[in-house]
C-alpha cells in the first residue's frame, strides 16, 4: 500500500469515529443488525438527514456497508474491513520507521 493510499483510508477510518453521534450509530450495529436510516434516526434521536448524513462518512471510512433492496437502504457493520483498519493502526510504529508515510 502506498504512503499516500495508507495515510488517506486511516485518516477517513480515524474521521469517521471521531463523533460521539457515529460512535452511538456504530453501537447499533453491534449485535450484527441490518439497519435503515429512519432507523438509526430513531434508535440514535437524531433526524434523518442527520443519520444519513452520518452514516455516508461511517461508509467512506470503511466501518459500514450498504445495500439496496428496492427503495431501501440498509447499513451494517464491516468487521473484516475495520479489522484491517485496527490491524494497520496497530502496525503504524513499524510503517513509520519504515519511512512509508
Amino acid at each position: 500500500m502506498s504512503g499516500s493510499l495508507f495515510l488517506a483510508e486511516t485518516q477517513a477510518f480515524l474521521k469517521a469515529l471521531a463523533s460521539e453521534t457515529r460512535q452511538q450509530i456504530m453501537q447499533e450495529f453491534a449485535t450484527g443488525a441490518a439497519l435503515t436510516v429512519g432507523e438509526i434516526a430513531e434508535r440514535c434521536g437524531i433526524g434523518q438527514s442527520t443519520a444519513s448524513e452520518q452514516l455516508t462518512i461511517l461508509r467512506q471510512g470503511g466501518l459500514v456497508t450498504s445495500t439496496r433492496a428496492g427503495k431501501q437502504v440498509r447499513y451494517r457493520a464491516d468487521p473484516s474491513r475495520i479489522s484491517d483498519q485496527l490491524e494497520v493502526l496497530g502496525d503504524l510504529p513499524a510503517f513509520a520507521a519504515q519511512g512509508l508515510f
